[in-house]
């Protein structure tokens, strides 16, 4: 009978461990546990350490409050400048009222996920390409705030929205590379023609020193020419100056009459005979300029200024 007693007694101890056992519950400390008795929410929000629940009656779900961070899948849409674009995103969030996302939603990872894909391609279509790739931090804002409003009334909160990559169409990206080619060639002229526009002053103002003073734009060309001749690879072609070719054509001037003194005098000697011959012939040359109907009255008068020329033989 005592025997009996004691197997009861001990059979009863370890019901009562295994049902304590089984009540015995440890929560970390990045998770909260909410306690359902018998379907009912408890108030009482089971922080970290151990705690216990009643077995069969009582029933403990934990949750993580750490940082989620989760992928929103690449979304295709057309922004309000009717591009095709592929966008795709990354959202941070955490639980802040375990309660609220225990009860308020069925699974609110999985409704963050829908939320954030659906205001991803909303903001898609109320942006410009131009947006998309400069103006990120706004539409990140604005994302942020779109899924936030909703995810509040599950416990959750929002703490951070990036849009990660905009993939656009071939078509695309090569007309972004000619504007930008085109936006690139269109500041180099305009940099260009402003130096251009200063080297011109500049050599103005060079033109109107060297102008005072002649020997400058000889020092110049030298020092042009020296700069050039460095190099070693190029042929020189040195021009003369102005003023040395001045100075040798001054210079040639007064040799010219005395090179050739004697032979003037002898060439123009003979010319006082042959003028009676001319004063003969003249007569002869007055009728055949009258005659109108002759078109070439020159030749006869060539003819007999030649035949005159020999009548000099009036010396012997």
């Amino acid at each position: 009978m005592v025997q009996e007693l004691v197997i009861a007694i001990v059979a009863a101890i370890s019901a009562v461990v295994l049902y304590a056992a089984a009540g015995a519950k440890v929560v970390k400390q990045y998770e909260r546990g909410v306690v359902l008795r018998l379907g009912k929410l408890r108030d009482d929000v089971r922080g970290p350490g151990f705690t216990m629940v009643l077995p069969g009656i009582e029933r403990l779900r934990k949750v993580n409050m750490q940082i989620v961070t989760m992928p929103v899948p690449a979304q295709d849409g057309i922004t309000r400048d009717n591009v095709t674009v592929r966008v795709d995103a990354v959202i941070y969030f955490k639980v802040v009222d375990p309660a609220s996302a225990l009860i308020q939603v069925e699974d609110y990872r999985f409704a963050v996920s829908q939320m954030a894909q659906t205001s991803l391609r909303s903001i898609i279509g109320k942006s410009d390409l131009d947006d998309l790739l400069s103006n990120r931090e706004k539409l990140n804002q604005g994302l942020e705030l779109m899924i936030d409003s909703p995810a509040v009334g599950w416990g959750v909160q929002i703490d951070r929205v990036e849009i990660k990559d905009v993939s656009l169409p071939e078509t695309m990206k090569r007309s972004m590379a000619r504007q930008a080619e085109a936006d690139r060639e269109r500041r180099a002229r305009v940099i260009n023609a402003d130096a251009e526009l200063q080297a011109s002053k500049k050599l103005a103002e060079a033109a109107g020193a060297m102008s005072a003073e002649p020997a400058a734009l000889q020092l110049r060309l030298l020092q042009t020419v020296v700069a050039v001749a460095a190099e070693k690879n190029s042929t020189l072609v040195l021009p003369f100056p102005v003023e040395l070719l001045r100075f040798l054509e001054r210079a040639a001037q007064p040799a010219q009459p005395e090179a050739a003194p004697s032979p003037a005098p002898s060439r123009q000697a003979p010319a006082p005979q042959p003028r009676p011959v001319q004063q003969q012939a003249a007569p002869e040359q007055q009728p055949a300029q009258q005659q109108p109907a002759r078109p070439k009255p020159q030749p006869p008068l060539r003819s007999a200024a030649r035949s005159a020329r020999p009548k000099p033989l009036a010396r012997h």
